[in-house]
C-alpha cells in the first residue's frame, strides 16, 4: 500500500514537472487578419519560446501576400479596432503602441537600444506562407504576457527616419497573448 501511495505521489510530481517544463518552453498565439471593422479570419499561429539567445518566434502563417512585413510586440493583449488620434477607426488600435516598458521612445530594431517591441521583419514567401523563425534577443516569454503580436503592411527599416516606427504601414494581422 505504501508503495502505491509513493508511486502516485511520484506520478503526480512527474506530471507537474512536465507541465512546468512545457510552460517554460513557450506558447502559441493565433493570428488573425484585422481591419477597422474588427477581427477577421485566422491566418495561422506564431509560437514563441525562450532560448539561450533570446525569444525565438516561429510563424506558421498562410494566405498572406508575398513580401517583407514589419513585425512588433504591442503593449496590450487586444486586437480590437479603436479610434486613432484623428477620430477614425483603426485596425487593432486597442493593442496600443509598440511595447516600450523603459520609455526608450525610439525605434532601433531588435538588436538596438530602442523599445523592446521591435522584432525582426516577417518574410512571406511566394506561396503566401511565413514559416521562417526570427530571434528577439532582448525578450523572453514572460515579456510577452498581456501583449499582442502585430504584422504591419510594408517593411521595417528599424529607424524613426525618414518615417517614425520603421516606416511600416497599417496593422494587417494581430494575435492577443493573454496573461
Amino acid at each position: 500500500m505504501r508503495h502505491a501511495k509513493l508511486t502516485g505521489v511520484t506520478a503526480t510530481f512527474l506530471l507537474l514537472a512536465a507541465g512546468a517544463a512545457q510552460a517554460q518552453q513557450g506558447q502559441e498565439v493565433e493570428m488573425n487578419l484585422v481591419t477597422a471593422d474588427g477581427i477577421e479570419d485566422a491566418i495561422g499561429t506564431i509560437s514563441f519560446e525562450d532560448t539561450d539567445h533570446g525569444l525565438l518566434l516561429t510563424p506558421d502563417l498562410s494566405e498572406l501576400p508575398p513580401g517583407v512585413y514589419g513585425f512588433h510586440v504591442h503593449e496590450n493583449a487586444s486586437c480590437e479596432p479603436g479610434e486613432n488620434d484623428s477620430g477614425e477607426m483603426q485596425a487593432a488600435a486597442k493593442a496600443g503602441g509598440h511595447y516600450d516598458p523603459e520609455d526608450a521612445g525610439s525605434h532601433e530594431g531588435p538588436y538596438g537600444d530602442g523599445h523592446l517591441g521591435d522584432l525582426p521583419v516577417l518574410i512571406v514567401n511566394e506561396s503566401g506562407e511565413a514559416t521562417l523563425p526570427v530571434l528577439a534577443p532582448r525578450l523572453t516569454v514572460e515579456d510577452m504576457q498581456g501583449r499582442s503580436l502585430m504584422i504591419h503592411e510594408g517593411g521595417d527599416n528599424y529607424s524613426d527616419e525618414p518615417k517614425p516606427l520603421g516606416g511600416g504601414g497599417s496593422r494587417m494581422a494581430c494575435g492577443a497573448i493573454e496573461s
